[in-house]
């Protein structure tokens, strides 16, 4: 019953956050005619108004809206990009809210480049060695060690959800600071939709620390033998 408790903990901590994030942006996906315009409309619309001088908006790859700082290009997912939806206008505006805390070179916009790249070589390196230890061992002829192999995963897992919560303030900033009031104030969405769109921008910022939780479980099915 323990090993059970246990198990349930262990997924419900690393998958829990990744499953509740795909579950908002999902549950407000429902078609809005009555929004002004669809996700990469909007964005057009606040690259104008905000004056974002060589921005651009295109469609990009389903679930990677992104803001890609040296292409100055925000790339919206197909649904986000072609839709009317409460998920697609608050999304489309949690990318601009990046591009205008990049614009204005606000602190807390280069957060994500300084750190980004530290997680990048820890997933790859995370990676390295479970693909390299089966052959160490071999040649070597040192027993496989589960519990090297979970150790590892877990410790340089553990240092790219550090590294993700260290970039949350720049998320929660493109959210909440940026987003949020251009969605209020510009009245882009209508005042009784507002819990919902604060929902999904904490969905947003959050998007990347769950990816990351879910990774480390992920990684330990790499290969064992």
């Amino acid at each position: 019953m323990h090993v059970v408790l246990l198990i349930a903990f262990v997924l419900l901590v690393f998958f829990g956050p990744a499953l509740w994030v795909k579950l908002i942006l999902k549950k407000y996906r429902e078609p809005r005619p009555d929004l002004s315009g669809t996700g990469g409309e909007l964005a057009e619309h606040l690259i104008s108004r905000f004056r974002l001088e060589g921005v651009a908006v295109e469609e990009g790859v389903e679930g990677k809206d992104q803001f890609d700082v040296l292409a100055k290009k925000i790339r919206l997912s197909p649904y986000v990009y072609g839709e009317k939806s409460l998920t697609a206008v608050a999304v489309a505006a949690h990318e601009i809210g990046h591009a205008i805390a990049h614009t204005k070179n606000d602190p807390v916009s280069h957060l994500s480049t300084r750190y980004l790249p530290l997680a990048i070589v820890l997933q790859r390196i995370t990676m390295l060695i479970l693909l390299l230890w089966p052959i160490f061992s071999l040649a070597l002829q040192i027993p496989y060690a589960p519990q090297f192999h979970f150790g590892v995963v877990i410790l340089l897992g553990l240092l790219t959800v550090f590294v993700q919560v260290a970039i949350l303030p720049e998320e929660w900033d493109a959210s909440f600071n940026k987003a949020l009031p251009i969605l209020r104030e510009g009245r882009y969405v209508d005042e009784n939709d507002l819990t919902k769109i604060k929902r999904i921008l904490f969905a947003c910022a959050l998007t990347y620390v769950a990816a990351a939780l879910k990774n480390i479980l992920l990684f330990w099915k790499f290969p064992r033998r």
